[in-house]
């Protein structure tokens, strides 16, 4: 978290993130929009080609389609002006060279906001799964980090949030996580569960320039990982820009910006 004292935030986004379990659990998005109002979803492991151009009053801003493990990004129109989407692969586990060669593990978007011109920069993010290590993990991480500062610079605020898949031993992640600039942040409760006693946090974010003041773990519903919603405030002031033109072609949400694909 960041020190309230020190820096006074001004400008609040809600952002809900869920792992869809190979998109089982697409069908009761409508519904929990409705009941948790957010500005943006962040969703792992949806199929691309499937994924509805609009969830209840959000659209969609980018996903992708190189398997049913996609990653989609969506945002309140009536809010935002989405400018560009970038989609990347990460460094690979053993588990992806055999199993999902090419697929990306990082979704970004950057919207502005209609009213202030303030810009942020969402991602939605997954790791590759317990088979991998740790390390391979934070590597993972800090490539993901890295890449949306070569994005969007130092200076608009931030939140990466998705499937960590990082349970245990996390101190080496937070020491990683502070090296790139960026803030960790965990739910209030677990989001996947082995057994009704045994439970971790599998799903949580990492935040620049914004004060994350609260994730809530949601209730269980269609997928194996429980929903979180983050509540965080922008500490920068504007970058305004100009009104935003028509989207065009590159950034068509069934089409998104693969600059940089690796």
């Amino acid at each position: 978290m960041t020190d309230r004292g020190a820096t006074v935030g001004w400008f609040v986004l809600k952002i809900l993130s869920y792992n869809l379990r190979r998109h089982a659990a697409v069908a009761e998005l409508v519904d929990m929009v409705e009941q948790y109002p957010v500005d943006a979803l962040c969703l792992q492991e949806g199929d691309g080609v499937r994924m509805p151009a609009e969830i209840g009053d959000l659209q969609l801003a980018a996903a992708t389609f190189k398997s049913e493990l996609g990653l989609a990004i969506y945002y309140r129109p009536d809010r935002f002006t989405a400018l560009d989407s970038h989609a990347f692969t990460l460094h690979k586990a053993m588990h992806d060279r055999v199993l999902l060669p090419g697929i990306e593990r990082l979704l970004t978007t950057r919207l502005v906001d209609l009213q202030s011109g303030q810009d942020v920069q969402l991602a939605s993010f997954h790791a590759s799964p317990l088979s991998a290590t740790n390390l391979l993990r934070r590597r993972q991480i800090a490539q993901a980090h890295l890449h949306l500062t070569e994005l969007a610079g130092d200076d608009v605020p931030t939140v990466m949030t998705g499937d960590f898949n990082y349970p245990l031993l996390r101190s080496k992640l937070i020491k990683e996580v502070e090296k790139s600039g960026y803030s960790l942040s965990l739910s209030d409760g677990p989001t996947y569960y082995y057994s009704k006693s045994v439970a971790y946090h599998f799903d949580f974010a990492t935040s620049k320039g914004m004060d994350v003041q609260l994730v809530e773990t949601l209730p269980k519903g269609l997928s194996d990982h429980r929903p979180i919603l983050i509540t965080a405030e922008v500490l920068n002031r504007p970058a305004r820009h100009e009104a935003a033109e028509t989207q065009d072609a590159d950034t068509d949400p069934h089409n998104p910006v693969f600059d940089g694909v690796e």
